[in-house]
């Protein structure tokens, strides 16, 4: 149930910066949320980053890193958590 929206508009022509996207979104004052609505929102956030994943370009050294980490989980090097249950941890703290 999200308690954010976006409203998305159509490509507009700019003057300046050829086409644009234009986006309206409520105020937020992140301070009133509670801790549920901002893990909630963070979610959000990260589900729609990662659907786009060539969006975010990578520096070298996180490239670097990022390349280091897959080559130690290939190695069997480190274990892993499962994400189901490192989100039910993080609920968890919020108590």
């Amino acid at each position: 149930m999200p308690f954010v929206s976006f409203l998305v508009r159509p490509l507009r022509a700019s003057a300046s910066l050829g086409y644009s996207l234009r986006m309206t979104m409520p105020a937020i004052d992140i301070n009133k949320l509670t801790t549920e609505q901002r893990l909630h929102l963070l979610e959000e956030l990260w589900e729609s980053l990662r659907k786009t994943p060539e969006a975010l370009p990578l520096t070298d050294a996180q490239r670097e890193e990022l390349d280091r980490r897959l080559d130690e989980l290939d190695r069997g090097d480190v274990a892993t958590i499962p994400w189901e249950e490192v989100r039910r941890q993080l609920h968890g703290r919020k108590q």
